[in-house]
């Protein structure tokens, strides 16, 4: 028989230091690990969404408040309130703002948009706003992607998509946030000549209701103006755009850009500053980029001018007034004067932020009905925009998610 191997203390002191350095990496990993930094309270079952109001509050008080600098207009999911402020997402009871679910990383938030019934938090590491995580009703971590993205970004969406638009470049994500979509730089190109574009600085960008079309502005080298572009948000191949058409918009002379603000996938309204004798004015392109029809605007948009979609309307806030567009045309219709943001759907009227309260108007002609007042906490810097979750009216201004009751 061969003679046993015996151990020597070399042999002792090798497996130790192996063991020990085995050690020592697994603690390192942990500590830089996404898990090490995060913490994930959700909640055990979904709240389910209250129904919808029948008749709007004859009166509104504010219920609470809460710090929401993630986002620019209130974010619902289910039955909860969903604010972002520094790394932490919390999932809040509409009536008293009572937490419901946590979810907080030790990275800041860069947006946290809604989709697919769930809340997508995105956050900026070192490469920029490309952390997402996909967050349940429950708050309880579904799906996440990682990325290289611009520093300060963009993100909005449909039913179909979730755009996240930086000033480089751009991305889309579908449902499960794999990435159907990258247009503008690309940092490590698989096909270095995929993209049509790659020097510009992208102005704005929009999803169409449809999902059939993404929207772009852009602002490219040697080009006298800005240039409008329809791409397909979901080629064959993601790193190969596919265009359905592309135009240079006229050069403005009095200062401004154009701005992309509504795209439904068949008409696309693009603001144009005045020009000379030309006023500045809503241009109304087709989807593949043909001017369709002009409108002339009483003054120029406020760079705060925002569009919001309430219910089957459109409400474009111009910095003083609101104006409902035509949901097939993008036409202006009615006016609301000296209103403070958009506005949004209750309980079959619109509810638009005035001073001093809420004006209820009738959605058809624009009629103001009356007036809900009362004090506001603080006097709003920016636009407010609104929302309702059941019974329960959401205002969010200048970093501060204000929930109202009756």
């Amino acid at each position: 028989m061969p003679v046993p191997e015996r151990r020597t203390p070399a042999d002792i002191w090798a497996a130790v230091a192996i063991a020990v350095a085995v050690l020592v990496a697994a603690v390192l990993i942990w500590q830089n690990s996404q898990e090490r930094h995060t913490v994930s309270t959700p909640a055990a079952v979904t709240v389910a969404a209250p129904p919808q109001a029948v008749v709007v509050p004859a009166a509104l008080r504010e219920l609470w408040q809460a710090p929401d600098r993630a986002t620019a207009a209130p974010v619902t999911v289910a039955g909860v309130v969903v604010t972002g402020d520094g790394g932490t997402v919390l999932g809040r009871d509409p009536a008293t703002g009572r937490e419901s679910w946590r979810y907080q990383r030790d990275l800041p938030l860069c947006g946290i948009p809604a989709g697919w019934g769930s809340v997508i938090a995105v956050y900026r590491d070192r490469r920029g706003c490309g952390q997402a995580v996909q967050l349940a009703a429950t708050g309880a971590r579904m799906t996440a992607r990682s990325g290289f993205a611009d520093e300060t970004v963009a993100i909005s969406g449909n039913d179909s998509y979730l755009l996240v638009q930086g000033p480089r470049r751009l991305e889309l994500w579908r449902s499960d946030l794999v990435r159907t979509l990258e247009y503008g730089f690309v940092d490590a190109p698989v096909n270095p000549n995929s993209q049509p574009r790659s020097h510009c600085t992208l102005l704005s960008a929009g999803l169409g209701t449809t999902g059939s079309r993404l929207a772009v502005l852009e602002r490219c080298p040697g080009e006298a103006g800005t240039r409008l572009t329809f791409l397909n948000p979901s080629p064959k191949d993601a790193s190969k755009p596919e265009e359905y058409g592309s135009t240079v918009l006229p050069e403005t002379t009095d200062g401004g850009e154009p701005r992309l603000l509504l795209t439904t996938g068949e008409a696309t309204a693009v603001y144009l500053p005045g020009s000379g004798a030309m006023p500045p004015r809503l241009g109304v392109y087709d989807n593949r980029a043909k001017l369709v029809s002009q409108h002339s605007l009483s003054a120029p948009l406020s760079p705060g001018a925002r569009v919001q979609r309430a219910g089957y309307h459109y409400l474009l806030w111009t910095g003083r007034d609101t104006l409902a567009l035509d949901p097939a045309t993008l036409a202006p219709g009615w006016t609301a004067p000296e209103t403070l943001g958009p506005g949004a759907i209750m309980a079959g009227r619109i509810l638009i932020p005035v001073s001093g309260g809420i004006a209820v108007v009738d959605p058809v002609g624009g009629a103001q009905e009356r007036r809900i007042s009362f004090p506001r906490t603080t006097s709003p810097a920016g636009p407010i925009t609104l929302d309702a979750l059941g019974a329960t009216v959401l205002e969010q201004y200048d970093g501060t998610l204000h929930a109202l009751g009756g």
